[in-house]
């Protein structure tokens, strides 16, 4: 009895064996990767597809500015393979930390080669060429500076998992052809030319998209902080004169001085949720909310 159930888990073995896909047989361990953001999540899912097990640190309501890891999400650390950072300001205080739970972990930096914008270059102040402080973490949200990022993370993918080199960068290769594509799409809401269409944002998030596609962002927050009366007045003077008529809200932050905003100048809010995982659609959605508003 036990032969025949031996020799037929054998032949149940072989069955399975000679189903599986070519090479699956060598895919050996996945790499384990944790992102700082959602976005990150989806660039690393069209490069890595299933290969790669991913988890984001910063879950989604929470914001990456003041974001503090649950103690589970620092066991799952301390066992990962490759941490892909972006520069978001929550990584400063934490990936010391996370190195020292695990310091075979690879820290990627996906934001080198990347020049940072001052964070409040949209609030029209004037250049006197000092340095403006802060500077603007959101290189996400602009398609040319992904194509950057890609590149590390498919870099990165290779040194953990050299057997599986040529599905990375087969990967890759569609990512930077969707990123082109999308960038095309973008453009063409946008075509040069014509009147640069300024939109007001309450977090001043969406800079790297505006310089990405020729539109002006006048952002409403500054440095974290929301406006004095003073500077709600010059906003909405500012607002008037240019027919500014729609201003961006982001749902991790509160919407009523925006909402009030809004009002006054005769326009309306949108949200805009730089950290949405769903991030092609999302970057369509706001451009053409944008682009109609400019009409």
């Amino acid at each position: 009895m036990k032969s025949t159930l031996y020799s037929a888990a054998i032949l149940l073995f072989l069955v399975i064996y000679a189903a599986m896909p070519a090479g699956a047989e060598n895919l050996g361990k996945q790499p384990d990767v944790f992102v700082s953001i959602p976005p990150q999540k989806y660039f690393v899912k069209q490069i890595a597809g299933d290969r790669a097990n991913i988890r984001v640190m910063v879950e989604p309501g929470s914001h990456p500015a003041t974001y503090e890891p649950a103690p589970s999400q620092m066991r799952a650390v301390s066992k990962c393979d490759l941490y892909f950072a972006i520069g978001v300001p929550f990584e400063k205080a934490w990936l010391k930390k996370f190195k020292s739970v695990n310091p075979e972990m690879n820290i990627v930096r996906t934001d080198a080669w990347i020049e940072k914008q001052p964070v409040d270059r949209g609030r029209g102040k004037p250049d006197s060429g000092a340095d403006h402080g802060s500077r603007d973490p959101h290189i996400w949200l602009s398609p040319p500076l992904v194509m950057i990022q890609a590149r590390h993370i498919l870099t990165a993918l290779i040194s953990a998992d050299p057997e599986n080199m040529e599905f990375y960068e087969s990967g890759y290769r569609k990512f930077i052809a969707e990123l082109a594509e999308l960038d095309e799409k973008l453009r063409g809401l946008f075509p040069p030319g014509g009147k640069k269409p300024e939109f007001l944002v309450f977090h001043p998030a969406w800079g790297y998209f505006a310089d990405a596609y020729g539109l002006k962002q006048t952002a409403v927050e500054a440095e974290g902080k929301s406006p004095k009366p003073a500077e709600i007045r010059r906003i909405v003077g500012h607002a008037e004169k240019k027919q500014i008529k729609l201003l961006l809200v982001q749902p991790q932050i509160s919407t009523r001085t925006a909402d009030m905003i809004a009002r006054e100048i005769g326009g309306k809010t949108i949200t805009a949720d730089p950290l949405a995982e769903n991030w092609a659609k999302n970057l369509m959605e706001v451009a053409a909310g944008i682009s109609k508003a400019a009409r």
